[in-house]
């Protein structure tokens, strides 16, 4: 296999060989799947229908739970039909659509994160300018920012990626198809250190990123203890949880997956790394966003009220 314009597939990497383990992958990834497109699916909805959600963050919990969605459908689904199947194979440009896509949604997810970091930032630090930091435009403007960066981001790596004259083998050490792995594959020295460079652009971003939410939370934090009450710096903590959790496990699995020393390398525990970090945490948020969002659950109570009353007409208004 001498470069990509004979390579038609790819091999993943199987969670397991036996019949039993790989339908018990199937039903547990099913579970897992339908858990997150139920949860982030209510979540779109609440914050649609309820006005008291038509905030800035209610605005960016829409955008994140649409990541979400996006993340869950791009990886699972094929790995699932995989287990079902008792296969392993990917076509050619279903892996360039798949690393395309999770690349473009974890991006804008990541991005978002930070964006959500700012405006805990302003409700707490900056309380009296939040309607002129956080207007609708200002919001909108950050969001498509966010969409926009992650788009360009995956459109280059994937594009460059799969330019690459591919000769060693067509195996990708992963379950689902992922960049690193895929530049494994690459005979091409220019076009490798060309996306080494990309990728080199994109860890900087990245690591802007988090010295931005680091500061953020260092400002949101010294702000909380100037608070007099308990009861109000316990409410201003209550607000940023679920927001500090979330960058928490985005940020600890994939560091973690990338940043790992050699020594401990094991396709077992990458496979396990690279689930925490792809499915976890789109099945995860909108269950720690709702569990510590009043507002959210008072708005997923009233949906769900509406539901089984028959109710289902949905009034939105601007935010």
């Amino acid at each position: 296999m001498s470069n990509n314009s004979s390579l038609t597939q790819f091999l993943l990497l199987a969670f397991t060989d036996r019949r039993e383990l790989q339908l018990l992958h199937f039903w547990l990834f099913l579970a897992i799947s339908l858990a997150a497109l139920l949860a982030n699916g209510l979540i779109l909805s609440a914050v649609a229908c309820d006005h008291h959600l038509h905030t800035p963050m209610g605005f960016f919990l829409l955008n994140l739970s649409l990541t979400d969605l996006g993340c869950i459908c791009t990886t699972v689904p094929k790995a699932m039909h995989n287990s079902l199947q008792n296969t392993t194979t990917i076509s050619y440009m279903g892996c360039a659509a798949q690393a395309f896509f999770f690349l473009f949604f974890i991006s804008a997810e990541y991005f978002l994160l930070t964006i959500m970091c700012y405006d805990r930032y302003v409700a707490i630090c900056k309380p009296l300018h939040y309607g002129t930091l956080l207007g609708s435009r200002a919001c909108a403007h950050m969001a498509a920012a966010a969409w926009a960066t992650g788009f360009l981001s995956a459109l280059l790596h994937t594009a460059n990626t799969f330019s690459l004259p591919l000769c060693q083998g067509n195996a990708l050490g992963q379950f689902f198809c992922e960049i690193p792995h895929i530049l494994k594959l690459s005979c091409s020295h220019s076009g490798y250190l060309r996306e080494i460079g990309l990728l080199g652009v994109g860890a900087c971003l990245g690591f802007v990123c988090f010295v931005f939410i680091v500061f953020s939370y260092v400002q949101i934090f010294r702000a909380m203890l100037r608070i007099p009450s308990q009861q109000g710096r316990h409410k201003a903590f209550s607000t940023c949880l679920p927001h500090l959790a979330v960058v928490s496990i985005v940020i600890s699995t994939s560091f973690f997956a990338y940043l790992k020393p050699p020594s401990i390398f094991s396709p077992s525990l990458d496979l396990v790394l690279s689930v925490l970090y792809s499915v976890v945490p789109p099945a995860l948020n909108p269950f720690i966003y709702s569990l510590r969002n009043q507002e959210l659950k008072d708005a997923l109570r009233k949906m769900m009220t509406r539901c089984f009353s028959g109710e289902t007409r949905c009034r939105v208004s601007a935010m």
